[in-house]
């Protein structure tokens, strides 16, 4: 089969590869027709974790089931499915707590707990930027698309990672309706963000970046785009606020967090959120932080640590919430939302490639160029 293989830095080719397959009866093996790139991907492409060459890529994954193990019942040949970027078993005691990003089952390593496709650290599993698939517990993993999801399945293959990743954040900083926020980050998952911040009520929804086309699409889902170069992102909130900040914030960059000048500082939003949410706030992180960083230029991030004002975080008396979503917590809520009309997260989609295209699309979204907000890869050739 034909994929996007994992070189080295800034390095991924289309390679033929060995065919996915069926390898436990509880597998199903799905023909991919969209998938895309993330922002997470580009940790990975960058040289920033500690991916092996070789490896395919590709965690937001949707396609066609072409072949079923013999212990699958529920999922039928056929059908059109959405995999989270979480794999999980369904059965293990972090499961049963609806914690499916940190499954205890389906990473081999001992000390780690969570498995994902085409991930650095998340287990051995090929990724979906490629025209096969298999899914590992299949009845569990896949979420079945209703047929209409055949001809928009830009909105659908977001409920892989982006856009419950983007609610998980909300989730997170416990953002009630009326309530305002501050979201830092614009990217796709920040843009997400907002989205569910406007569904869920949010009276005001306020969305710090500094890229011009990311700042455009702030508006179409109900924030106000906060511009940090332009001046600190902190007292145009409290302008926003009455002087006393959001009542609740969400972190949607990660640790290569750069400032308006191109220097990287992974406790950047971190602090800009202790200082841009009120008294008794509250935060939620979903932007990628990881252990160690080798690459970092900071000396104290290559350890995984950063510098965090928490004697500000304790006086403020805040709170945080942290980690991957659990995307099967959500998936199923937010597909009837975009059934019915009230969520179109494919509104950040500014291109549709050939999987054969997805070197050119990783090298203009990992330079941020202009118009590239989100990139989406169709295998079969198909859009």
């Amino acid at each position: 089969m034909k994929a996007l293989v994992y070189e080295g830095p800034l390095d991924v080719k289309i390679k033929d590869v060995p065919d996915a397959r069926i390898e436990k009866p509880t597998d199903v093996l799905v023909r991919i027709t969209t998938t895309n790139i993330c922002g997470s991907d580009l940790h990975m492409y960058e040289g920033r974790t500690d991916m092996e060459s070789g490896r395919v890529l590709g965690h937001e994954n949707l396609g066609e089931v072409i072949e079923i193990g013999q212990a699958v019942d529920r999922v039928k040949i056929g059908d059109l499915v959405c995999l989270p970027f979480n794999i999980s078993c369904g059965f293990c005691e972090n499961c049963e707590r609806g914690l499916f990003s940190y499954c205890l089952t389906t990473n081999p390593e001992p000390r780690m707990a969570g498995a994902a496709y085409g991930f650095a650290d998340m287990g051995p599993y090929s990724g979906g930027q490629a025209e096969l698939l298999r899914v590992p517990y299949g009845d569990h993993n896949c979420l079945i698309l209703p047929p209409e999801a055949r001809d928009n399945q830009a909105d659908y293959v977001m409920l892989s990672d982006i856009f419950p990743t983007g609610w998980h954040s909300t989730e997170l900083a416990g953002l009630l309706p009326g309530e305002t926020i501050a979201i830092y980050g614009a990217g796709p998952v920040g843009l997400m963000a907002a989205l569910s911040a406007n569904i869920k009520g949010a009276s005001k929804i306020m969305v710090v970046d500094r890229h011009p086309d990311r700042l455009a699409l702030v508006e179409k889902f109900g924030g106000i785009p906060i511009d940090d170069s332009k001046g600190s992102p902190v007292d145009q909130i409290l302008e926003h606020t009455g002087g006393l900040g959001a009542h609740r914030g969400a972190e949607c960059v990660g640790y290569q967090a750069h400032d308006p000048q191109g220097h990287e500082h992974p406790n950047m939003t971190l602090n800009n959120l202790v200082n841009s949410v009120r008294y008794a706030g509250s935060i939620g992180v979903v932007g990628v932080f990881i252990p160690q960083d080798p690459g970092s230029p900071d000396d104290l991030y290559r350890k995984g640590e950063v510098v965090f004002d928490y004697g500000m975080f304790w006086f403020k008396g805040q709170s945080m919430g942290t980690g991957q979503c659990p995307v099967k917590r959500y998936n199923r809520k937010l597909l009837n939302l975009i059934r019915e009309g009230r969520a179109k997260p494919s509104q950040i989609v500014s291109h549709e490639l050939s999987l054969d295209q997805a070197p050119e699309g990783y090298s203009h979204f990992d330079k941020r160029d202009m118009g590239w907000t989100k990139v989406v890869l169709h295998p079969d050739g198909h859009r």
